[in-house]
């Protein structure tokens, strides 16, 4: 199997070499853009395994072309911007992009967020997911911690499973609260809080210090790609 093909677009010259080498130093094919425009014509002609997207572009914006990518293509996207603004955020993720990391960033931390994502665009969510001693049992709706079956409500259920299965990616408020309450929900963050504060007391090791179900505050949630052992 070849090695993964990530396309960059960044209008930054030196944001561009320093990710293709970094890249192209872990093994992935690396295409580069300084604009939409060039990216779109990669993405429509040769599509990548991944997108990392800048938001300020000097043609279209970043989330414009994400809007756009978005009505004919799924590839995962992360998004890297100086724009940290909430708001900025959350629109991104929920126009699709798939994590979002603000400069300057880690190196480290970006290729983290790279191979979950394409190890997750490659496989199939489970019916069996296994983290840091949880077992969660998709098909029979049980959840185990350190063999010890956990009670959880059907709603609690629900919210822990669309985090399984979207282990490692952040997702906002407004797409945990579709997915488990409904469209009519997406307004209810408080409703959300409450429930998070739930399966943290009954996973997490130390719920005042969760390691499982992390928070990216003001924006929303993640299942922990690689939670530390304490065991």
């Amino acid at each position: 199997m070849s090695d993964p093909r990530i396309l960059v677009v960044d209008d930054e010259p030196q944001i561009r070499r320093a990710l293709d080498i970094a890249l192209r130093g872990h093994g992935y094919q690396v295409q580069l853009a300084e604009g939409s425009a060039p990216a779109l014509i990669r993405l429509g002609s040769d599509p990548p395994d991944l997108l990392i997207l800048d938001l300020m572009l000097p043609d279209l914006d970043g989330l414009s072309l994400l809007r756009e990518l978005r009505a004919w293509s799924d590839i995962p996207v992360i998004v890297l911007s100086a724009r940290g603004e909430e708001a900025t955020k959350i629109e991104a993720l929920d126009l699709g992009a798939d994590d979002y990391l603000t400069k300057p960033f880690g190196i480290g931390e970006l290729l983290a967020r790279v191979r979950a994502l394409l190890r997750r665009g490659r496989d199939t969510p489970p019916p069996i997911i296994e983290l840091d001693g949880i077992r969660i049992d998709l098909a029979s709706h049980r959840v185990f911690r350190d063999g010890i079956d956990v009670h959880l409500t059907p709603t609690e259920f629900d919210l822990l499973a669309v985090l399984a299965q979207n282990r490692g990616k952040l997702l906002t408020h407004r797409q945990l609260l579709q997915q488990v309450w409904g469209s009519y929900a997406t307004e209810n963050v408080q409703q959300l809080r409450v429930y998070i504060n739930y399966l943290r007391t009954k996973l997490e090791r130390d719920p005042h210090a969760p390691a499982l179900i992390l928070t990216e505050p003001g924006v929303g949630y993640r299942l922990s790609d690689d939670p530390p052992s304490t065991f």
